[in-house]
């Protein structure tokens, strides 16, 4: 595509994630109007309808675009690194070690303020996936490998947030539906709390593109074109890895998101990095957007996590895709 038409892509799906936003002020426990929703969202009352719209349903919608962006600029920004395709928050280890040291704390520190966990989260999915590179030869071995690396590292850290749970008792529940993703009950003060992880993360990868463009090639071409190696890799990884530790402690892990968003995106073929990027935000936000308003509205007065709604859906379409051949790192078909 060319920029004006990738332009236009993104564009729209921006329109269609806004268009899945407002579906999601009809829908809920009690169902509004169309004609209500616009009335309240224009001109707040403090009636019943205005608080649905304005407190309960306006930002967990925001959140879940915001998340949904986040998720799969980090996972592009993983599948470049490594030069693989199989790479996104989840399979590397990143989640994973994002969310078991927030679980930890929540349940042995109940002390810390929750402002804490985007940082613990970060330090967290830095170090795992740190292991899960290491193990896959630098991120630089098979795609098998980093998979192997990362699905190793996800359970020895899944064990031990399961084990933490099993001590938690009561709280439990709870953990397991945040475990599970979702944004049920997010409000205007977990949106501000996410969104600066999220705008860190998209607009560093915006723009740091050039560089992360460089390691779509070997290292070998990426220092011959004088990009510094042990400088840069460390660095693009915290940036991929920003807003998973800002978006965990708030929707928990949301699977699939990061995988396949880029890939998607990829098999429109923009023409350039940043395109690859903007329409990789964009089509996150309507995926998890989507997601939430049908998780919302499928068993009614009920919801189930988001991150079901995704992989249930997702995963089905990813395999269709395999199958297909029409998965690689440059979004060409086979």
């Amino acid at each position: 595509m060319s920029p004006r038409q990738s332009f236009l892509a993104i564009g729209l799906i921006v329109v269609a994630a806004m268009l899945a936003a407002m579906f999601g002020l009809l829908v809920g426990a009690k169902t509004l109007s169309v004609e209500t929703a616009v009335r309240v969202l224009l001109v707040p009352d403090g009636k019943l309808e205005s608080v649905l719209v304005w407190t309960l349903r306006l930002p967990r919608s925001l959140a879940a675009a915001a998340g949904g962006a986040g998720l799969a600029v980090s996972g592009y920004v993983l599948q470049t690194l490594t030069r693989n395709p199989l790479a996104d928050p989840g399979i590397t280890g990143v989640t994973s070690g994002a969310v078991a040291p927030i679980v930890c704390c929540f349940v042995f520190l109940p002390w810390l303020s929750p402002a804490y966990y985007p940082f613990i989260g970060l330090a967290g999915g830095i170090a795992a996936a740190s292991v899960t590179f290491w193990a896959s030869r630098g991120g630089q071995g098979r795609p098998l490998q980093l998979a192997l690396g990362g699905v190793s590292v996800s359970l020895f850290l899944g064990a031990i947030t399961t084990y933490v749970l099993l001590l938690t008792g009561p709280q439990s529940a709870s953990l397991l539906f945040w475990l599970a993703g979702g944004f049920q009950g997010r409000t205007w003060s977990h949106l501000l709390y996410m969104l600066p992880w999220t705008i860190a993360g998209v607009a560093g990868a915006l723009l740091l593109q050039r560089v992360i463009g460089m390691f779509m090639l070997s290292d070998h071409a990426a220092a011959g074109m004088g990009l510094q190696l042990g400088l840069w890799k460390p660095l693009i990884l915290i940036l991929a890895v920003i807003p998973v530790a800002g978006i965990a402690p708030i929707a928990g892990p949301v699977a699939f998101v990061g995988l396949a968003a880029p890939h998607i995106a990829r098999l429109l073929k923009p023409r350039g990095t940043g395109w690859e990027i903007g329409l990789s935000a964009a089509l996150g936000a309507l995926i998890v957007t989507a997601a939430d308003v049908f998780a919302r509205s499928i068993a009614i007065p009920r919801e189930l996590p988001v991150g079901i709604v995704t992989a249930l859906f997702g995963g089905p379409i990813f395999i269709y895709l395999i199958q297909r051949g029409r998965l690689s790192l440059a979004g060409e078909a086979r």
